[in-house]
């Protein structure tokens, strides 16, 4: 049995967290549970400070792992990454991306690597195959570069609180939610990411090696590579103007200044600032010695 006009929220990750923040501070009375995802892949997935505000806001809420079942009338996901059983035209999910753009995995990292100039998030119904159903919702931001991972959520953050208040405030105000079907011709896909797209690829620009290394940095492991066969992460780098290389061969430092490796790359160079063992964390800077490849 449904309970009309009251929400069950799943969220995780800090944009979760920003959105419970002022979901149960301003609609406490329309949510009837949270449900807190948990990721140990990352090294904070938020989980313990979205306890903490629901139980200080005396929300009702479980993990995942506890959950029952739904007894609310809508539902709505936030940075979820699980199947919810529920009608579609009463699920509201959150997207990473300005729809029908990047549907699909890790929209914002994606747009990050690839430059985007302006990112967000939409809100829609739940459709049968993924991030095809009708816009709620959608709120954006323009960014600029250098920017990191962690300041783009913060940014998108915003995003969500704007998107997913203005539908709650419709919700509590009993009125019906109105919804628009996307442009299907004008959608674009983004790929999940695993383990392997953690790799540099010294080949590429150093502009874009800047990017991918931004943008893959905490809350994520940060951009891999072999530093002389040493496994490490490249936690932050500038992208430099290039030189005349006669010989190119991208990986290999060109330069140390200051006890920061120069690394060739397919175009520019690439001022390593911080590099750490993949292991311990332990610190690869200043390198032991010039001759040094970058795998």
């Amino acid at each position: 049995m449904t309970t009309s006009n009251l929400l069950t929220l799943f969220v995780m990750t800090e944009k979760g967290l920003t959105f419970v923040e002022q979901a149960v501070a301003q609609f406490k009375e329309i949510i009837a549970e949270v449900v807190i995802g948990q990721d140990s892949s990352v090294l904070n997935d938020y989980s313990n400070e979205i306890v903490a505000v629901c139980q200080s806001a005396g929300v009702k809420f479980s993990h995942r792992k506890d959950f029952q079942s739904i007894r609310s009338e809508y539902a709505m996901a936030i940075s979820w990454r699980w199947l919810i059983n529920h009608p579609a035209e009463k699920l509201i999910v959150f997207h990473d991306s300005l729809l029908p753009k990047y549907r699909g995995f890790a929209p914002l990292v994606n747009a990050l690597i690839n430059g985007e100039s302006t990112v967000g998030v939409s809100a829609i119904f739940g459709a049968s195959e993924y991030d095809r159903g009708d816009i709620i919702h959608q709120a954006s931001v323009d960014i600029r570069y250098p920017i990191t991972i962690a300041d783009a959520i913060t940014a998108v953050g915003h995003c969500y609180l704007r998107a997913g208040l203005a539908v709650l405030k419709t919700l509590a105000s009993g009125e019906p939610l109105k919804a628009t079907e996307q442009d299907h011709s004008e959608a674009t896909y983004s790929l999940w990411r695993d383990n392997d797209d953690y790799k540099i690829d010294w080949s590429l620009s150093a502009s874009q090696i800047r990017r991918m290394i931004d943008a893959v940095g905490h809350p994520y492991k940060g951009a891999f590579c072999l530093v002389d066969g040493v496994p490490a992460r490249i936690l932050a780098a500038e992208d430099l103007d290039d030189v005349q290389i006669e010989n190119r061969t991208a990986g290999k430092v060109i330069f140390v200044e200051g006890g920061l490796p120069l690394v060739v790359c397919g175009i520019g160079l690439l001022r390593v600032t911080n590099c750490v063992t993949d292991d311990g964390g332990d610190t690869l800077l200043p390198l032991a010695k010039f001759r040094t490849r970058f795998g």
